[in-house]
């Protein structure tokens, strides 16, 4: 009788923990649009794209306002109700501008709140929280390289990486 009991506690454990990571990844699933086209639009402005990162800006609006908040887990969904009203005012604002300084405003707070949501989401991969001295501003990106989408070419490589999330 005790061996069936600590048989059926293991099962239940089991199946806690694998509904756990069951909904990690689906919270990660609801978001990879939006962090794909966040990516994306910080590729432009390191490429000083103006309209890229326009009609970029547009699809991260979209995946934005496409997220199903009851998709993501407890932790991810605080943050995405703190966050995502300012990362809609911000992808809107780039989307809306062909001045890359005013772009690239937009994008300091776009990527502070980006920040946030990826610090809580479990990425399949790697990714850099970078620094600009010279802007005193932070990105995120998929390269542990720095690229500058705050100056782009003028000053590619200015900046260090400041953590690796995993």
């Amino acid at each position: 009788m005790k061996t069936l009991k600590k048989i059926m506690m293991t099962i239940l454990l089991l199946s806690a923990v694998m509904l756990q990571a069951q909904n990690e990844n689906q919270g990660t699933k609801e978001l990879k649009a939006v962090f794909d086209n966040y990516f994306t639009v910080k590729d432009d402005l390191v490429k000083t794209d103006r309209k890229a990162t326009m009609k970029n800006s547009n699809e991260l609006l979209t995946a934005i306002n496409a997220v199903k908040m009851q998709s993501l887990n407890a932790a991810t969904h605080t943050v995405w109700m703190k966050v995502n009203k300012n990362l809609s005012a911000d992808a809107k604002i780039i989307s809306e501008t062909s001045d890359v300084q005013k772009q690239r405003t937009a994008f300091k707070s776009l990527s502070q709140n980006m920040y946030e949501l990826i610090k809580v989401s479990k990425l399949d991969e790697a990714v850099y929280y970078q620094y600009c001295p010279m802007q005193d501003a932070y990105w995120v990106s998929k390269e542990s390289k720095v690229k500058n989408p705050y100056y782009g070419s003028q000053m590619l490589t200015c900046g260090k990486v400041v953590e690796t999330i995993k």
